[in-house]
């Protein structure tokens, strides 16, 4: 059992609220990491994700990733102890662009690390510069922060409000935004390994955002600036190649970290011994080990516009419109709701949805009933500005009959409380 009593700790760094530490010792060469919730964040989400990157000790190896030591309780709070491989994070070196022999050799690193994580089925799902360990001579990269890790091959996110997204939003793919009918896979860490790359060369994020929201739209809708009209020096290629990974659609993006690595190993090459990189024809080796069923939707643009239209009449107009969608079991009617999840994501409104379960055909108002405990959840995440004001709002539009719809939906309590009984 490591004693942290015995280590003297120096902080690194300080992010998503949690706080990362070298431990010392005098007299020994021996050094760890520990991880440990800042004062502010110690509630149960951030708890669990220590706990899911300690359980995921064994799937992780030293080669490229930091690997969880022990978990354990010091001086009354949770600590994630990790070995200390050496390097610095990665965000202590983006105060400017990098060089480009550096970049390079950076850049190679990191789409390596990748591709051992992917090859060991999981999904990282926070891509950051704060996880990222890296020695800047050597190109060695260790990647570390594996508490939103995933071991399914694909799963799709609710949209649910900005505030509560998981990951950090300046880095998260699209589909991790809910609002993009999507599912997230090994190619939304592609898109985080883009925004990553970019920052490293441009010293700019491809985008900047004030609020959560603002955030959403730019992953979603906004085209980010070439990095070579950033930074001129840059080579074609290794503009061209960012892009592709900050595609807005996975399709559209490289489809394998090991396609990305061959690509810039091919850049290092080149400028290593040339200082000079030719454009070429990018993802000559992105091969997918496994077959990838497009989600992109065909066949159904006049059906798209129609629920568009419909939408657009609501936010000007401000009058309810009734939409209804039939068809038969598998033929696409929930992907065909999913795509207004763009649209409606981006205007600042609430979204919800319920389906028609035939196993729930006895009982009254289930779909409706499904739909609200979904906005339910939205209101409960707001702050508590709004919060009030959608409790004064629903209490007023109940009235008297606030049981009666607590009986169909009781996580309404939580909003509107207790209510009266009525006879």
């Amino acid at each position: 059992m490591v004693e942290l009593s015995t280590y003297t700790l120096e902080s690194l760094h300080k992010d998503d609220g949690l706080e990362l530490y070298r431990g010392r010792r005098e007299s020994s060469p021996f050094q760890i990491l520990v991880i440990v919730p800042q004062a502010k964040s110690r509630g149960p989400e951030v708890l669990k994700r220590l706990e899911r990157e300690h359980k995921l000790r064994a799937e992780l190896d030293s080669d490229w990733a930091v690997r969880p030591v022990e978990l354990l309780r010091d001086r009354g709070q949770m600590a994630l102890v990790l070995e200390d491989p050496g390097g610095q994070p990665l965000d202590q070196y983006l105060e400017r662009p990098l060089e480009l022999t550096r970049f390079l050799r950076l850049a190679v690193g990191l789409a390596v690390a990748l591709r051992r994580l992917h090859e060991r089925g999981l999904i990282h799902k926070n891509l950051k510069p704060a996880n990222v360990l890296l020695d800047p001579d050597s190109g060695q990269v260790w990647l570390m922060g594996f508490g939103l890790a995933s071991r399914l091959p694909r799963a799709r996110q609710a949209p649910e409000p900005p505030e509560t997204i998981a990951g950090t939003l300046a880095y998260i793919a699209p589909e991790q935004t809910g609002r993009m009918n999507r599912s997230i896979d090994s190619r939304s860490d592609l898109y985080s390994l883009g925004v990553m790359l970019y920052e490293m060369l441009t010293g700019q994020l491809p985008f900047g955002a004030s609020d959560p929201l603002g955030w959403v739209h730019c992953h979603v809708a906004r085209q980010p600036i070439s990095p070579v009209e950033r930074r001129r020096e840059i080579p074609e290629a290794l503009s061209c190649i960012i892009l592709k990974l900050l595609a807005k659609t996975p399709e559209d993006r490289y489809q394998t970290a090991a396609g990305v690595e061959a690509d810039l190993r091919r850049c290092r090459n080149e400028w290593d011994s040339v200082q000079k990189i030719a454009t070429f024809c990018l993802g000559a080796r992105d091969a997918s080990d496994r077959l990838v069923v497009s989600e992109k939707l065909y066949g159904r643009d006049q059906e798209r516009e129609a629920l568009l239209e419909a939408f657009n009449d609501v936010l000007t107009r401000a009058t309810p419109v009734l939409v209804l969608i039939s068809g038969y079991s598998g033929v696409g009617k929930s992907s065909l709701v999913n795509e207004l999840h763009q649209a409606i994501g981006l205007s600042g409104v609430n979204f919800v949805s319920g389906k028609f379960d035939p196993y729930k055909g006895d009982i009254p108002f289930a779909t409706v009933a499904e739909a609200f405990q979904i906005l339910i959840g939205q209101i409960l995440s707001k702050n508590e500005v709004e919060l009030l004001q959608w409790l004064n709002d629903i209490r007023a539009a109940v009235g008297l009959n606030g049981q009666l719809i607590v009986n169909l939906i009781p996580e309404l309590e939580l909003i509107i409380g207790k209510q009266p009984t009525h006879t």
